[in-house]
């Protein structure tokens, strides 16, 4: 897939990055409308059951969270060898030591153009009482930025997290961080979800991030890998980006959703790397203005603008646009496929169709309900295949 020809005016800082991995700022690049899909049905929930700081979870009380969960929020300390060292944070998910973090914390995929990534020589983690043990990696994500690693806990006891649902976090709702920021322990800061349902570019891919949480709570360098707790003291993402004109935040930071993060643990955990399903398109929204402005017979789906070659769109016989207008500001692809229903998932938006792909397995056939040039109704089966590296 071929990244869009044109920057983002703002800049996506990696929060993780300290010493010397020099990863402090990237320019946004994002794929076009690509999906970011992963192939697990379904997923394990976190060996931790909820433990509810409210009752209904309507009162937010940060100082109940903290002293409630900090414990099993850690600092994570890299050492990349001649690329120099990484520090950013984690948290515990199971009683076997298992740590969640970014990936750009414990790769050196911000130092890597196009090359193999490799993983940190040595890794340790700090708990919040200061003692220091070592960690191995156990695997890395690159697609949605999620990576990892294991303590034993015999070494230090452990205290899991409980993990919630991204899905049904609503903008308005407060958010309590608690991570390392700038080196600075079991630092916690509050907020609330400003937005729900960005994409966003995977600092470590050229790939985009669907249905990421945007919260206006302050984050920075060294906060990666964090958890984002809700009002009962539930992770709902991982710290992951500021975006940012300067560098610092300026309220302005994105999670990675813990779904995505839980569906790579799956198969982290199971087999060292993640799978993912892979179509081949690039797509835009379909609004019902542009439906009627263009003739389309649905008012809502995702409109292929490109059919990448060699992929199982294009195996499959799915259309990309053959011409380009304008229609209030908006370059518009026209002459290509109206998605409309992947399987059994409607579809009214072009991340629908991440979402749609992700309930399949890579090697399945699914229909594609489409609209030829936005009006001859067709079904195209196409068989996923597993995305490029």
């Amino acid at each position: 897939m071929q990244p869009r020809a044109f920057a983002i005016a703002v800049v996506a800082a990696v929060l993780g990055a300290a010493g010397a991995l020099a990863v402090a700022a990237f320019t946004g690049i994002t794929e076009g409308g690509t999906s970011t899909v992963v192939v697990e049905r379904t997923i394990a929930e976190a060996a931790a059951a909820p433990v509810a700081l409210s009752s209904a979870g309507a009162d937010f009380n940060p100082a109940a969270i903290y002293a409630r969960r900090s414990p099993g929020v850690v600092t994570i300390y890299a050492d990349l060898g001649a690329r120099g060292q990484a520090q950013g944070s984690g948290f515990i998910v199971d009683e076997k030591g298992t740590i969640l973090t970014n990936a750009h914390v414990v790769t050196d995929v911000a130092e890597t153009t196009g090359g193999p990534v490799s993983g940190a020589e040595t890794v340790y983690v700090e708990f919040k009482d200061g003692d220091r043990v070592p960690a191995t990696i156990v695997g890395w994500d690159l697609f949605s930025d999620v990576a990892a690693i294991r303590v034993d806990p015999v070494l230090h006891a452990v205290s899991p997290l409980p993990l919630g649902s991204s899905s049904t976090v609503v903008v308005g709702t407060p958010v309590a961080a608690i991570g390392s920021p700038f080196n600075e322990q079991s630092s916690l800061s509050v907020g609330v979800v400003s937005a729900t349902n960005r994409t966003i570019d995977s600092l470590t891919s050229g790939y985009s991030i669907s249905d990421a949480i945007q919260t206006d709570a302050p984050i920075n360098h060294g906060n990666s890998g964090g958890p984002l707790f809700d009002a009962r003291g539930r992770v709902i993402g991982i710290n992951a980006q500021i975006r940012s004109t300067s560098g610092a935040g300026e309220g302005v930071g994105f999670a990675i959703p813990i779904d995505t993060a839980r569906r790579a643990l799956a198969q982290l955990v199971r087999t060292g790397r993640v799978s993912y399903a892979y179509v081949g398109v690039t797509t835009q929204d379909v609004t019902p203005r542009l439906a009627e402005r263009f003739g389309f017979v649905a008012p809502r789906g995702a409109l292929v603008a490109k059919v990448q070659s060699d992929t199982p769109a294009a195996r499959a016989g799915l259309r990309g646009g053959t011409s380009v207008e304008e229609a209030d500001g908006v370059q518009v692809s026209l002459g290509g496929d109206l998605i409309i229903r992947i399987g059994t998932t409607p579809i009214t938006s072009a991340q629908d169709v991440s979402r749609a792909v992700a309930l399949h397995r890579v090697g399945e056939k699914i229909p594609f309900v489409v609209l030829r040039e936005g009006k001859t109704r067709r079904v195209v089966q196409v068989t996923l295949a597993e995305r490029p590296a």
